[in-house]
C-alpha cells in the first residue's frame, strides 16, 4: 500500500495541521512552519512544539514533511536577498528539528545575471552555511523544477553537482517532483519513458537519494517549463501516466505528497483516494 497525503495549513496553530492531515486521511503530509510569503518568523514557543509532536504520536502518519518559504532564492545575486535567504534555511532546519520533522524540502532558486556554474555555486555555499549552522540531523531534500528560465534544479545534472559539493553529504537528498519533472522534459507517461527518466537519475545521481515525492500532475505540456499543479489524472501526465509511475520504483515505496489544487472538481481527500486508486 502506498503512503500519501497532502500539503496541509498551520492556521490556528502549527499542531492543528496534524488534525488536518489525519482528518482526509493522510498516511504523510507537508506544511509550511510560518508564513510562506514573508520574510519575518516568530521562534515557535515551547507550548506549539510540544502540542504538535503530541499530536503526531497520537497518529500514524510519518514522516511529516517541512517546505521552504516563497521569498527565499539560495541561487540568486542580491547579496542582502542572499543572506536573508541562507538565515531562513538555517532556521528552517532549526525548527524541523523542534518538531521531529526529518525532512526539509528546498527549491534551488534563480541565477539572473549569472551563469548557471555561478548559481549552482551559490546554491552549494548557502546549503552548507546552513547545515553547518544547524548542527541537526535534519536532511534537507533538494527539490527539481521545472524548467523555468536561469532555474537551478532543472535537470538532474544541476541537482548531481550541487550534491557532490555539500559538505555533510548524509545530510541532503532529493525531493522528486513529478509535475517539475514533467516540466523539464522529463517524460513519465509510458513504462518505457518512465524507465528512460528514472534510469538517468539513477545513474547521475541514484534512485536511493530520493527520500519524498510530490505527486502533482501536470497543466503544462512535456517541457513546456511551467509549474503549474493539476488534479491527479486530470493534467497532461494524465491517469494512465499515474497509474505506471505509482507501480514503479521508487515511487510506489516512498512518501507521496499531493500538492494539488482544492477546488469544485476535487479536494484533498479525493487526490489521495485518486493516487490510492491507481496505485491499486
Amino acid at each position: 500500500m502506498v503512503k500519501v497525503g497532502v500539503h496541509v495549513s498551520i492556521a490556528g496553530s502549527i499542531a492543528k495541521a496534524v488534525e488536518r492531515a489525519a482528518s482526509v486521511s493522510c498516511d504523510t503530509f507537508q506544511i509550511f512552519s510560518r508564513n510562506p510569503r514573508g520574510w519575518a518568523w516568530k521562534d515557535l514557543p515551547n507550548e506549539d512544539i510540544q502540542a504538535f509532536r503530541s499530536a503526531l504520536e497520537k497518529t500514524s502518519i510519518f514522516p511529516p514533511v517541512d517546505h521552504m518559504p516563497y521569498l527565499p532564492n539560495l541561487a540568486g545575486p542580491n547579496p542582502e536577498f542572499y543572506e536573508k535567504s541562507v538565515a531562513t534555511l538555517t532556521a528552517e532546519l532549526e525548527r524541523c528539528s523542534q518538531l521531529g520533522i526529518p525532512y526539509l524540502v528546498t527549491h534551488l532558486g534563480h541565477h539572473p545575471g549569472m551563469t548557471i556554474e555561478e548559481g549552482r555555486n551559490r546554491v552549494i555555499s548557502a546549503v552548507n552555511t546552513a547545515l553547518r549552522e544547524a548542527g541537526n540531523d535534519v536532511i534537507l531534500l533538494l527539490e527539481n523544477t521545472a524548467g523555468e528560465k536561469n532555474g537551478v534544479g532543472n535537470t538532474f545534472e544541476d541537482i548531481r553537482d550541487v550534491l557532490d559539493g555539500i559538505v555533510d553529504r548524509h545530510r541532503a537528498g532529493v525531493c522528486f517532483d513529478t509535475c517539475h519533472a514533467f516540466g523539464a522534459g522529463y517524460d513519465l507517461r509510458t513504462d518505457d519513458a518512465i524507465e528512460e527518466t528514472t534510469g538517468r537519475f539513477d545513474e547521475l545521481i541514484g534512485l536511493g537519494e530520493i527520500r519524498v515525492i510530490h505527486c502533482n500532475d501536470s497543466k503544462g505540456e512535456l517541457g513546456s517549463g511551467l509549474d503549474r499543479h493539476e488534479h491527479i489524472g486530470m493534467g497532461n501526465i494524465g491517469e494512465e501516466g499515474f497509474r505506471r509511475i505509482l507501480h514503479h520504483e521508487p515511487f510506489s515505496r516512498l512518501p507521496l505528497i499531493c500538492e494539488t489544487p482544492n477546488d469544485a472538481r476535487r479536494d484533498d481527500a479525493g487526490n489521495i483516494a485518486k493516487v490510492k486508486e491507481l496505485a491499486g
